[in-house]
């Protein structure tokens, strides 16, 4: 693992880093990165698999574009997104992995 430096983390290094856990932070834009995670499809695919409207689909995807975590191609009428960067992988298994150490929705955190 890549040692960071024991300085203060700058504030734009800060700033990224939330944008990166900004991504995410959304039940709905985790499920969409798990089925990317197995390779390309089509919004309307996407959408039946997370069994999400395809406007919300769409509306995710965007965030996930802006942030670079995803990138699309169209083929005819057709758009295709898929995993645009080799990190998001590593970062959803470890929140995934992470997330089992939490306790369930309504039990008491301290």
């Amino acid at each position: 693992m890549e040692s960071t430096s024991l300085a203060a983390l700058s504030d734009r290094d800060a700033a990224r880093m939330a944008l990166t856990f900004k991504g995410l932070a959304d039940p709905t834009r985790l499920k969409i990165l798990s089925v990317l995670l197995r390779g390309e499809i089509r919004v309307s695919d996407l959408a039946q698999r997370t069994q999400t409207s395809q406007s919300a689909v769409s509306h995710q995807l965007r965030v996930l574009r802006d942030l670079r975590f995803v990138s699309s191609r169209r083929e005819g009428t057709q758009i295709f997104y898929r995993i645009d960067d080799e990190h998001i992988e590593d970062l959803f298994n470890k929140a995934f992995a992470h997330g089992k150490h939490l306790p369930n929705q309504g039990e008491r955190v301290l």
